[in-house]
């Protein structure tokens, strides 16, 4: 499998890093432009931007400009699409931490934690509807050709997303047969590198280009990165770190169908893999912190975590490879080579 993922020094972590903080810095301020601000609706705006306030690397944005800079756009005419992606992405994150029970988002209590289940959705149900506002300001200025494309690359992503939480939901709630790295890998494609990098890299692509280059030609390079992204956040569930902003181990809680998760059932002894099914058929409520513990001391023992980093090397370095494909023939500049930067920065980040 192919271990390099950096194109050449100035490809690197550091500087997607340090363009990402830059980019992200101009989203965020576009962000607040499109949140409430002064007289604010009780039960609603606090919400509404609480989890924009927290932070975040904003990849999906920066992916957003980068692309559409390395196409010959101007930065102020992707970052009202670059603010809908994150404005949208906070939302999804609302519903979703409701969805996984999850406790923690970005190091704080999640939401609905915070204020009960009904006012969260509502809050995330607000936050998706905001998104479409600094999406048409954007849209409005590319053009109806430019916008057109757009929004069916944007359809689509809904689309694929959709099917993909699903699918999470469905394995998790309902059981399923027993999965394989095919499975995970679909799975990874429609849940994560769909919103994550195919989209953002779609939309900038379509407004630098004015229309002119082809969205479907960053799908693979989005699914490759994408997938390695997923993998890499799935090993960061499993640290013993409080870096992750997410509770330890909430992913094993969660009975969510990773790759770690599938391999380590996939090489188990009969009895392990007959321990590990009865698990997974209980309720969230009913996993114990034992247990747990036990399920992540068997994935290092099956070699599960080694095999994960090794499959989101390859990832990364095959999306090294579509990135030549597809910007490969664009003219050097410090967005091109953040996009070069990326497949190393999803290994590496901090």
């Amino acid at each position: 499998m192919n271990m390099a993922v950096a194109a050449d020094p100035a490809a690197s972590p550091m500087l997607v890093s340090k363009m990402m903080a830059e980019y992200g810095h101009q989203a965020r301020r576009t962000i607040q432009d499109y949140l409430p601000g002064g007289r604010r609706a009780p039960f609603l705006d606090e919400l509404i931007t609480d989890y924009p306030s927290r932070g975040g690397k904003m990849m999906r944005a920066s992916i957003c400009i980068a692309s559409a800079v390395a196409f010959g756009g101007a930065i102020e005419d992707a970052l009202p699409c670059a603010a809908a992606i994150e404005i949208l992405h906070n939302g999804l994150l609302v519903h979703d931490d409701i969805q996984d029970e999850s406790e923690l988002r970005r190091g704080r209590p999640t939401l609905h934690r915070l204020h009960g289940v009904p006012l969260a959705i509502n809050a995330g149900d607000a936050l998706m509807l905001l998104a479409l506002q600094p999406l048409f300001d954007s849209l409005r200025r590319a053009g109806v050709e430019v916008a057109d494309q757009v929004l069916e690359v944007t359809r689509n992503m809904a689309r694929e997303t959709a099917q993909g939480q699903a699918l999470e939901l469905g394995w998790r709630d309902n059981g399923a047969e027993p999965l394989n790295e095919s499975d995970y890998l679909n799975l990874a494609l429609k849940k994560t590198a769909w919103l994550a990098t195919i989209w953002p890299a779609q939309v900038g692509l379509l407004i630098g280009s004015r229309g002119r280059a082809d969205a479907g030609s960053v799908v693979r390079f989005g699914f490759f990165l994408g997938a390695a992204f997923q993998i890499e956040d799935d090993l960061r569930n499993l640290a013993t770190s409080d870096v992750y902003g997410k509770e330890i181990n909430g992913d094993l809680y969660e009975a969510k169908r990773t790759l770690i998760l599938i391999h380590a059932r996939q090489t188990a002894t009969a009895r392990d893999r007959r321990r590990i099914d009865r698990f997974l058929a209980l309720r969230r409520a009913d996993r114990t912190p034992a247990m747990v513990g036990w399920l992540a001391e068997l994935f290092d023992r099956q070699g599960s975590v080694g095999y994960a980093r090794t499959v989101a090397a390859a990832l990364a370095g095959a999306a090294l490879h579509e990135f030549e494909l597809v910007y490969g023939a664009l003219p050097p500049s410090r967005d091109k080579a953040f996009i070069a930067g990326l497949p190393a920065w999803v290994l590496a980040r901090p």
